[in-house]
């Protein structure tokens, strides 16, 4: 880790990480020593993520609500991983896996970036990281997380994390996964399509597709992994499983704030130029995008 790592052009997507920067990270997740480029060191890495580092889209809504002719966030991994120390937030699929795809090539890890289709509805949607180790793959996604990365062995994977309800299944040469996000009732698939992908596709995907086309527009999305499992702010409710099923607290705009500052973790300047953007205002709004796409097909375990 003595010298920066070339992940192909030395700008925006393929920009370096050095050594400075992956220390920090690796003190923020508070791992220790060097990180083996087996399993067990991925299990490590991938579970100090996703009990770390949100998927939300609070640097998305600042550019996109207060319209400023800049670039959207975050697919410079440098700037991601910075802004996550300074100030707490994280991304959506594209600048969060480019991220963690930039991350464990510095460390050493056979990483690649791939893209799916969330709901399966037959275009890239969706950007996540596979992991050869040994000949095999493991998945290791920042929307979704799961807390170790998902084994792509040709067969059938059913999760036994009581607090992540995850299911793998080959079909077609590749893989659907299913993944329970809170709050929706049903698993909602997401089919690996492209493998692998380059940080062309990625800006792509991120920078024109989905100012044009994204669920994360325009109301806050904050998805933030616990003891318990993951919760989830959609507008200004909290979701969140629990032992009795499905717990939802709808917040006032001083409430979200608060939530946002002391149990998210959010900087209170970075919250507030979230509010200036006029983010706030547009997440109590009527919602006006692309109505949720139905959900075809029933996972492994239910048929």
């Amino acid at each position: 880790m003595d010298k920066e790592l070339n992940l192909g052009n030395r700008s925006g997507a393929d920009r370096l990480l050095n050594r400075e920067l992956l220390e920090r990270v690796l003190a923020a997740f508070g791992l220790c020593g060097p990180i083996s480029t087996d399993l067990a060191g991925l299990n490590e890495v991938y579970a100090a993520w996703c009990r770390s580092v949100p998927f939300d889209n609070v640097r998305k809504m600042i550019v996109f609500r207060s319209r400023k002719e800049q670039a959207l966030p975050g697919l410079d991994p440098a700037d991601f991983l910075e802004n996550w120390l300074e100030n707490g937030t994280g991304g959506t699929c594209w600048p969060s896996s480019n991220a963690m795809y930039a991350l464990l090539r510095a460390l050493g890890f056979d990483a690649r970036r791939v893209a799916g289709s969330m709901f399966d509805m037959g275009m890239i949607n969706h950007g996540t990281v596979k992991v050869k180790i040994d000949g095999q793959d493991w998945l290791c996604d920042t929307g979704m997380l799961t807390k170790k990365p998902l084994p792509l062995t040709g067969e059938v994977y059913i999760g036994d994390d009581p607090t992540v309800g995850v299911e793998v299944e080959p079909l077609d040469g590749s893989y659907m996964i299913w993944i329970d996000f809170v709050p929706l009732e049903d698993y909602v698939p997401c089919r690996l399509l492209a493998d692998p992908v380059d940080s062309v596709l990625y800006n792509e995907r991120y920078e024109v597709f989905s100012r044009k086309l994204s669920p994360f527009n325009q109301r806050l999305y904050f998805r933030k992994s616990g003891p318990t499992g993951a919760s989830t702010v959609l507008g200004n409710t909290r979701f969140s499983r629990t032992g009795d099923g499905l717990d939802a607290r709808e917040f006032s705009a001083d409430q979200l704030r608060d939530y946002l500052k002391n149990s998210a973790g959010v900087s209170p300047s970075m919250v507030e130029e979230w509010e200036a953007s006029g983010s706030l205002d547009s997440t109590f709004n009527p919602l006006n995008e692309m109505p949720r796409p139905e959900i075809h097909g029933k996972r492994p375990s239910r048929r």
